[in-house]
């Protein structure tokens, strides 16, 4: 994402801080769009962890550490999920303020762009870090511009370090995030989400589908066999 030097606040709502609303993307940043929104990763997810009123599923809205210093540098992730944290004041702010919910998110994204792979890997990451969230992953479609398909870290005292990131098949990179509990995949230029413990993809709007496709055929199956057993009862009574 494209970030600002400073941001100014635009006044109280309901008696609270508030962020402004961010600035239009840059041309290039469709790629987060094609990954994160497109495909429905951030609602995905957000079924999968419940709790909407305590766990954040967001993107795009700015990150700063209190209303005090508001002018400093702000970020605005691409993917941020943060849990035992308020809905209602993540809305209220128009974005996360760390003093205001208690603590850092949990875990933040950057899906890389050309505008933004520098900072990505450079500042961000040092930025993300004293902010104190405890993951902060990078995805870049081709390698082309993080350098890396696939990249993880985790805060260890106060600096972050490498997550283990292999590849388990041809084109296919896995890393574990430990804040998520979730592998995490390169797939083909594809972000994936697995569930170690089922080893399957989290639901998704294809599954929902399905499931409910299942449940239809179900029923009819159900009131098919109905119709037969009255149907025979009737014939039954006629030979009476």
């Amino acid at each position: 994402m494209t970030t600002k030097p400073s941001i100014q606040t635009t006044g109280q709502t309901k008696g609270r801080f508030r962020l402004p609303d961010p600035p239009p993307r840059e041309p290039d940043e469709v790629t987060a769009f094609d990954h994160i929104y497109k495909h429905a990763s951030n609602h995905n997810l957000a079924m999968h962890f419940g709790h909407p009123e305590t766990t954040l599923v967001e993107y795009d809205r700015w990150i700063i550490a209190s209303p005090d210093n508001n002018r400093s540098r702000a970020r605005r992730p691409d993917l941020l999920i943060a849990f035992d944290v308020s809905a209602e004041i993540y809305k209220a702010n128009n974005g996360y303020v760390i003093s205001e919910q208690g603590k850092p998110p949990d875990f933040v994204m950057e899906v890389a762009s050309e505008s933004t792979a520098e900072v990505d890997t450079g500042t961000k990451r040092e930025h993300y870090a004293g902010l104190g969230i405890p993951e902060y992953w990078r995805f870049d479609e081709t390698g082309e511009f993080h350098k890396t398909k696939l990249a993880g870290d985790r805060l260890v005292d106060g600096r972050y370090e490498p997550i283990t990131i292999e590849e388990i098949q041809d084109e296919v990179l896995q890393g574990y995030s430990a804040v998520l509990n979730l592998l995490i995949r390169w797939d083909h230029g594809q972000l994936r989400w697995y569930d170690p413990q089922t080893e399957g993809h989290i639901p998704t709007f294809e599954h929902e589908r399905e499931a409910r496709l299942m449940a239809e055929a179900r029923v009819r199956e159900a009131e098919g066999r109905v119709r037969e057993l009255e149907a025979e009862i009737a014939r039954r009574d006629e030979a009476i």
